[in-house]
């Protein structure tokens, strides 16, 4: 039996299939690493702080004497300048629950500072420099705003 061959006959790649099939169904290419996300240089803001009343009540009471005057032996001088009682009620607007709290951490400071003799807010003003009457405003202030009322 012979078979007549063609001599015209194309080479046939053995690996063609191969190469085929991974033409239709290519391997996975590795993947690199993802980059990080892009970082925000946002700063945030730090979160914005409200005065509590009894703060706020005794930071306009001060600035309240810082601008009209402090007064000694009289609730109002004729001129406008007030004592302190005087200016917390000129600040607190009405005799609210922050007027008598400020008067309450406020003689109790002067207590501190003072002695523990002072029966009430009139008294210890009238009795100090307006120096020393100052100073215990500004640490009512400062215990009010640690006490975040």
């Amino acid at each position: 039996m012979s078979t007549p061959t063609d001599t015209h006959f194309t080479h046939i790649d053995p690996d063609l299939y191969a190469k085929v099939f991974e033409l239709l169904d290519p391997a996975p290419e590795p993947v690199a690493p993802a980059a990080p996300a892009p970082v925000s240089f946002i700063l945030a803001t730090p979160p914005v702080r409200v005065a509590g009343a009894v703060e706020k009540t005794l930071t306009d009471a001060l600035a309240f004497l810082d601008t009209h005057g402090w007064a000694k032996h009289r609730l109002i001088h004729p001129e406008g300048a007030r004592c302190s009682i005087g200016a917390l009620r000129a600040a607190a607007g009405a005799r609210n629950n922050a007027y008598r709290d400020a008067g309450n951490l406020l003689l109790d400071e002067a207590r501190q500072q003072h002695g523990k003799r002072w029966e009430s807010i009139p008294s210890w003003n009238d009795s100090h420099t307006g120096a020393q009457v100052r100073g215990v405003w500004e640490a009512a202030i400062r215990r009010a705003h640690h006490m975040n009322i």
